[in-house]
């Protein structure tokens, strides 16, 4: 059963509706409610059946938040990226794409962020089995995976409304307020028109992902994730961060700029490695063994183990990708493992990024790296600060105890 692609689809929604129904006397915002219960309950007892392997799926229906239940499942997760991950997935009859297509056409607010959760790991398997086919598979039929990216490409469409989104860049010409500020004496400033670029053109319509149009294709499903990424799982995000590495290239020459320097053990138990800053010649700490866990370390990779494979990255490509990167790296509430993976990737994309001299990557790339060094060393030195202050403060001595005994 092919996947047919619809040409009326609405966008996206940040706002989530209402899952308490005593909020709201209004009868009809009740009926929404529940609606919005009953639907996130079929589309989850649906893919129950597909995974018929995960029984504990069919639990999360019976929550009182189905579809948030489900976006928070990391079982879920694994089981439907387990499934999608096979050689032969991927196709216009391939059920799991037909529940996501058919799960973002249901314009539920929650259930679209469960289908936004899984963009990393679509655009990843999608983007690297056009570029270098499976052997059990020479010549795959990727529609499935198309026609899901594609009805994320038809939805910011009809959010954007045939307009591009346009930046007004200050005029360098006139003097800054910062530095020269205005006195009664000063002569007036000349009032000049802003210049206005354009971030993205408009958006065509697409039935079709054609080879000349993937990659933007690609990037507008990738800036859809971005909008949500705040409320994405962290497993989603490091899926992005191993496809991010695996993209720029696991042979690359530049790679060879990245290794370490020396080995040192940390607690006795620990292994680290010492990157090289290349600006100015400092080193920050990135914990080896935390990356081999996620399967970044030089021994998975050189083993074939990794996500995905080295793609063309065009910059309009890029760009969403280092958005993506850039929160994983600076969020404060991300986890240590999002921080160390988007780390390392983005370390990726620079050497990459060298190796193509392409100077707007490698200035992004540059500055992200900057980035994280800084937040790292500055988190070292708090913590540093902290254990001294904590050795420093005297402890109070405890009174003794006095046992009464009653007469």
């Amino acid at each position: 059963m092919e996947i047919q692609l619809s040409q009326t689809m609405g966008s996206p929604s940040s706002s989530s509706s209402d899952p308490n129904p005593n909020s709201n006397s209004n009868p009809s915002s009740m009926h929404s409610w529940w609606e919005a219960i009953s639907k996130a309950r079929s589309r989850i007892q649906a893919l129950s059946v597909i995974l018929s392997s995960s029984p504990s799926i069919s639990a999360l229906a019976d929550s009182d938040h189905p579809a948030r239940s489900l976006l928070q499942s990391q079982e879920t997760y694994l089981a439907l990226s387990s499934s999608l991950s096979q050689p032969l997935s991927g196709s216009g009859d391939d059920p799991l794409c037909q529940w996501l297509y058919e799960t973002f056409q249901s314009y539920d607010p929650d259930l679209r962020l469960v289908v936004l959760s899984f963009v990393p790991l679509l655009t990843g398997l999608y983007l690297s089995r056009i570029i270098a086919p499976s052997v059990e598979n020479p010549q795959p039929s990727l529609s499935g995976f198309e026609a899901v990216i594609l009805s994320l490409y038809a939805s910011e469409t009809k959010a954007r409304g045939g307009k591009p989104i346009l930046i007004t860049i200050p005029d360098l010409s006139q003097p800054s307020l910062y530095h020269s500020p205005r006195t009664k004496t000063s002569q007036a400033y000349v009032q000049t028109k802003p210049s206005v670029g354009v971030l993205c053109p408009p958006l065509e319509p697409q039935v079709a992902v054609k080879s000349t149009k993937r990659a933007f294709i690609v990037s507008v499903a990738l800036d859809c994730y971005y909008k949500q990424i705040s409320q994405m799982p962290s497993w989603s995000k490091l899926d992005l961060c191993q496809f991010a590495a695996a993209w720029a290239g696991q042979y690359c020459s530049c790679r060879s700029e990245f290794d370490c320097d020396n080995d040192v053990w940390r607690d006795g138990n620990v292994k680290v490695c010492e990157i090289r800053d290349f600006a100015e010649g400092n080193e920050i700490e990135v914990a080896v063994e935390d990356m081999r866990k996620l399967g970044f370390g030089e021994d998975h990779m050189e083993n074939g183990g990794s996500k995905g494979v080295r793609i063309p990255l065009p910059w309009e490509l890029l760009q969403p990708v280092l958005r993506i990167l850039g929160h994983c790296l600076l969020a404060p509430l991300n986890s240590q493992d999002v921080r160390d993976a988007a780390a390392y990737a983005v370390r990726c994309l620079y050497a990459r990024a060298l190796h193509d001299l392409v100077p707007q990557a490698i200035l992004a790339t540059r500055s992200l790296i900057q980035l994280d060094r800084r937040s790292r060393l500055a988190a070292k030195a708090a913590a540093a600060a902290t254990a001294a202050s904590n050795a420093n403060t005297p402890s109070k001595a405890r009174k003794p105890e006095v046992l009464l005994v009653s007469k």
